[in-house]
């Protein structure tokens, strides 16, 4: 190496000048992405310098290395937990985000049940989008704060836990995701994948099963996006060497009868004790065909059709059940909330919504809807806000369902009656209702695993080249 490339490549960094060069359309290498993760993760660069940084990733957007350098140095910019204590195989899902996704509530339980090790590290809601930990805090003394020795402990204990961020694991990553919400840089396929993977990869998993959304209601409404996506998530994790599926799934309409957060969690617990209710029979298949892949993947299963058979067994017999009720409890939780779920419900206002006309749910619009359970009070606009467990929607008709003039086609739930209204208009605009049903659309439409993930996207680039 000259002593001219030795100076260049010590030369000290300058946030600015990175800005300006994702800004005008150049890729920044891996020291340059360790520095800026560096950066958001010790809080010596402003956030209105990251700001700026991820909106113009987000409009030039991340190439491959890029991604990659930046999902390990998040990675590495703090404490990783170290799962191989516990003696079984660490397995995780993680969703792309979506209106009325719930699974994590049944899949992580149900895998637990089956030998596995689930420590699932989530987050709060964004942008349309629910937050796993916000409806888990709908539960009444629920701690996702823990440090990394409590979850271990719960793990040891129950199999499973489901908590945040602590301040020591990725903080690159909560800085940079809380600055995305607010920034409107939420929609960009490698800062989607080095936040997911990062958290994930920290865990120290020896598997992982991505939901990745497609649809309405997806933050990838473009399904070439939405590939692109999964692909690059399991090239990227099976590059760090953990084993990685992707499934592409429907969020072209809530993914079962409810949106908000403690409504959430009772249709979850209603399903746990073996009830199937047909208006959740979209969440029950698509829980179970997660939860199938991570048993598979974890090495309890020879197939993942194996597995499912394995998680349906623990969802009849109520292992699962038991799972998730001891995980509640292990992290301060009240259990005996769930002895009548409905009765722990107290919204502030309600409203029921009625079919202005006769026909068939022919389309919805999930990210329009996403925003009206926000705007109930069940989301925030800020960091930080408080939400409201109580607030949500409760769907009555869904799409292809045939519904009379008149007939409810919504619950809403609000925090107070002056929250209505906006909501109320927002569904009459997202949900169409037509004289004939629509075409029946797959729950899940893909599958990427190590074998088809690479091929994919270098057809991807040779296509965008």
């Amino acid at each position: 190496m000259s002593i001219l490339s030795t100076a260049t490549s010590a030369a000290p960094l300058h946030t600015i000048d990175l800005i300006r060069k994702k800004r005008d359309g150049g890729a920044l290498d891996a020291r340059e992405i360790g520095f800026l993760a560096a950066g958001a993760a010790d809080g010596t660069i402003p956030l209105e310098q990251l700001s700026a940084w991820l909106m113009a990733a987000y409009l030039r957007g991340l190439t491959l290395d890029e991604t990659r350098a930046l999902t390990v140095a998040m990675r590495d910019s703090g404490e990783k937990f170290d799962p191989s204590r516990l003696g079984k195989a660490a397995v995780d899902k993680h969703s792309t985000g979506g209106v009325g996704d719930k699974t994590s509530f049944l899949v992580a339980p149900l895998a637990a049940a089956c030998g596995l090790a689930v420590p699932m590290i989530s987050g709060r809601a964004l942008g349309h989008t629910g937050g796993t930990l916000d409806k888990l805090e709908a539960i009444p003394g629920y701690r996702t704060a823990l440090t990394l020795s409590e979850f271990e402990t719960v793990l040891r204990k129950c199999g499973a836990s489901i908590v945040s961020q602590t301040p020591a694991l990725v903080p690159a990553d909560r800085v940079l995701y809380a600055l995305r919400d607010r920034t409107g840089t939420v929609e960009s396929p490698g800062l989607i994948c080095a936040s997911i993977l990062s958290k994930k990869l920290a865990a120290g998993l020896d598997a992982l099963v991505l939901d990745v959304k497609t649809g309405s209601g997806a933050f990838l409404r473009k399904r070439e996006e939405a590939e692109y996506l999964a692909a690059l998530m399991v090239a990227t994790a099976e590059g760090a060497g953990t084993r990685t599926v992707a499934l592409l799934t429907d969020m072209g309409q809530p993914l079962g009868s409810t949106a908000g957060n403690w409504i959430e969690l009772a249709e979850c617990i209603d399903l746990l004790r073996g009830e199937r209710p047909a208006e959740s029979e979209d969440l029950r298949e698509l829980s179970l065909i997660l939860a199938g892949w991570m048993v598979c993947l974890g090495g309890k299963a020879e197939s993942p059709e194996a597995g499912r058979g394995l998680a349906e067994n623990a969802l009849a017999n109520g292992s699962g059940l038991r799972v998730f009720l001891e995980m509640v409890e292990a992290q301060g939780g009240d259990v005996t909330v769930f002895d009548d779920p409905k009765t722990t419900h107290k919204p502030g206002a309600t409203q029921m919504l009625a079919a202005w006309e006769s026909g068939f749910v022919e389309e919805m619009d999930t990210t329009a809807i996403g925003w009206a359970v926000q705007r109930l009070g069940a989301g925030r606009e800020k960091a930080g806000e408080p939400v409201d467990p109580h607030a949500g929607i409760l769907f009555h008709a869904r799409r292809g369902a045939r519904i009379e003039r008149g007939q409810p086609l919504a619950t809403l739930y609000a925090t107070g009656p002056e929250l209505l209204a906006e909501p109320v208009a927002i569904l009459k605009q997202a949900v169409r209702i037509a004289a004939t049903p629509p075409e029946p659309v797959a729950l899940v439409s893909r599958i990427f695993t190590r074998e088809n993930a690479e091929k994919h996207l270098q057809d991807a680039v040779k296509v965008v080249g």
